[in-house]
């Protein structure tokens, strides 16, 4: 490449980054329209700026010499139609399948984590590439190689972030945006819990789609303190109340007015339920207090990191280039270099102390956020109440069908069996004095027949409960499911004795579920991690399959969340069109240390499941991939 084909290359870079701008206006433009309801905008928009993307990773591998690859995820798949013509989406069905589709390509374009990078590159390249012909100037065609390796830095693909090799500088500025991004979110919160306000005194009919629209926005606040800073908020809102159910004659009763119709009743339970809900209340004073105290946190930060670093630019960029004299209170004029290089470490400092104070002033911002925007004792108390009355009934849903399938296949298999077996052997009586041969013949069937009734009865048993729990306990069992995985598995983590019997057999099928949705569709390779802490088993499943996964549209998963919901657990599923799915199991238990399971010791007591199969050569203590 020869120097001025170099410069000319760099000119043209430095005018094509100038419509990133363009594509950041469009797309600020966009989520404007998305915050007033117009949510169609926003999705086309960012794809849209990914066409420049593109042509900036294509020049950069024509102009520089350094290939891009594209960094997005797989886009997500076509809806498809179901058998009776409609398409679905969780609970909802659609005609069309528009909706589906724009639903997911937007989440799609907005999860990916190739999007913010972009976003930032959008705005930053093109103060850097301005400079580009000077640098061409001075370094030639290495200047030129050098910016599309930062571009390729930028819009192209990383590795998946570790977030125990982050260095200092790395971690305390992160901390610095998760604050500004806080007292955003509190921010818009403010504004909305206003207008909600007003409805609620003024618009009482209006009050509660509102209210339950604000909920998300603090939702969002909740998940973005817990990612951000590890303070986690739970929900503490009351479940909404069930449906109303009609009297004798069908009408139905709200106080002393009859309906004839379930929309009133509805009506009036719901705003009942938002009006009476203490939460709502604290949402409000929050959304109020919260702004406050995040500007107040995050004050001090910016105070410190903005003058030292606007301080360094000033002294060695603005002064070099611009203006030779630099005069800002409450430093003392500059206008040589040993001048610079005094005020330069007080600068530095700032920036040091500014930046140090990050991380603890935003978990402070959290833990803020934690006491208005977080549940009470009470609170947490009535929603144990709601959880056990409606886990109660599925529970007892769920062992009655389990008990109706193993008296089926009682009844359908080793019953059958047995009864075949005992006229066998009224045959073999008749028949042993006066035909001996025909006699030895039944006696060779009959001995296949219990061979084949006892395999039978083994695989019963072992869908009530596998032997290798009772032998190995849980987290070896959970090995020997990894082993026997069609998938590229790893199993990490823990416990400090054995979990309680029944948790047990929850987990391990509820894990068994897990792994064969994730082999069902396309997954090659799933982590699990086990662990216990703060009287709660926790097991993090994570496959790196096509994503998009829903409870509401999988009775396994729906499954999953019923069985844990018979021991107060919960099932938290992350699952972005394009993967990764992440299944999180949390059930409080208790660990009981004396009972740690030894290699290849027996279970106590009376022999039971491990008298009909000895247990698996593949239930050993080993970790290995399959």
């Amino acid at each position: 490449m020869t120097y001025l084909r170099a410069l000319g290359r760099a000119l043209a870079l430095a005018a094509f980054s100038l419509l990133s701008w363009l594509d950041v206006l469009v797309e600020l433009i966009a989520f404007a329209l998305l915050c007033v309801g117009l949510v169609f905008f926003l999705g086309p928009a960012v794809e849209w700026a990914r066409g420049r993307s593109t042509v900036a990773r294509a020049l950069a591998a024509r102009w520089c010499g350094v290939e891009i690859e594209a960094p997005y995820r797989p886009e997500p798949p076509e809806p498809v139609r179901e058998r009776d013509g409609w398409y679905r989406d969780g609970n909802q069905l659609y005609k069309r399948a528009f909706w589906i589709s724009w639903q997911h390509r937007l989440t799609w374009a907005l999860e990916d984590p190739a999007a913010g990078r972009e976003f930032l590159w959008q705005l930053v390249n093109p103060l850097c590439t301005l400079l580009l012909p000077v640098a061409v100037l001075l370094g030639g065609p290495v200047a030129l190689r050098g910016y599309g390796r930062w571009t390729r830095w930028w819009i192209g693909p990383r590795p998946p972030a570790d977030p125990t090799r982050k260095n200092w500088l790395h971690r305390h500025t992160e901390a610095l945006g998760h604050q500004a991004g806080l007292f955003a979110v509190s921010v818009v919160q403010l504004v909305f819990s206003t207008f909600q306000l007003v409805v609620m005194i003024f618009f009482r009919p209006l009050a509660t789609p509102v209210v339950l629209a604000n909920r998300t926005i603090t939702d969002t606040l909740r998940r973005e303190v817990g990612k951000w800073t590890g303070v986690r908020i739970a929900r503490p809102y009351l479940p909404p109340p069930r449906l109303p159910v009609p009297r004798a004659d069908g009408l139905y009763q709200v106080g002393r007015q009859l309906y004839e119709e379930p929309f009133w009743p509805v009506q009036h339970a719901r705003t009942r339920w938002v009006y009476r809900d203490r939460a709502t209340w604290r949402d409000l004073a929050g959304s109020l207090l919260s702004p406050l105290v995040s500007f107040v946190m995050i004050l001090p930060t910016v105070v410190l990191v903005g003058r030292g670093a606007g301080g360094l630019g000033a002294l060695w960029i603005w002064r070099l280039f611009v203006s030779p004299r630099i005069d800002w209170a409450p430093f003392p004029a500059v206008s040589t270099h040993l001048g610079a290089i005094v005020q330069t470490p007080v600068l530095l400092a700032m920036v040091f102390v500014g930046l140090a104070a990050a991380p603890w002033l935003a978990r402070q911002q959290a833990r803020f956020a934690r006491v208005w925007f977080g549940p009470t004792e009470s609170t947490r108390l009535a929603q144990r109440v709601e959880r056990l009355k409606q886990t109660r009934s599925d529970v007892t849903v769920t062992q009655a069908a389990e008990l109706r399938r193993i008296e089926r296949d009682l009844h359908d298999g080793i019953q059958s069996r047995l009864v075949a077996m005992g006229m066998k052997l009224g045959a073999v009586e008749a028949l042993v004095d006066t035909d001996p041969a025909a006699a030895k013949r039944l006696a060779a069937e009959l001995r296949a027949a219990s061979s084949e009734a006892l395999t039978e009865l083994r695989v019963l048993i072992r869908g009530i409960h596998p032997p290798v729990l009772s032998e190995r306990g849980l987290l070896d069992a959970i090995r020997a499911q990894a082993l026997d995985s069609p998938l590229k598995s790893e199993v990490t983590g823990s416990l400090p004795g054995r979990v309680e019997e029944p948790v047990e057999a929850c987990v391990y099928f509820a894990v068994s579920e897990l792994l064969g949705n994730a082999a069902k569709h396309g997954a090659k390779r799933v982590s699990i991690d086990v662990g216990f802490d703060d009287g709660s088993l926790t097991v993090v499943v994570t496959d790196d399959g096509p994503g998009g996964a829903n409870p509401a549209r999988g009775s396994g998963l729906r499954g999953i969340e019923r069985r844990l919901g018979g021991f107060d657990g919960r099932l938290t599923l992350t699952s972005p069109i394009g993967g990764p799915t992440k299944a999180t199991l949390e059930i409080p238990c208790q660990i009981h240390p004396g009972l740690r399971p030894e290699p290849g010791a027996s279970p106590p007591g009376p022999p039971e499941v491990g008298d009909l199969e000895p247990s698996s050569p593949k239930t050993s203590t080993s970790s290995e991939t399959a």
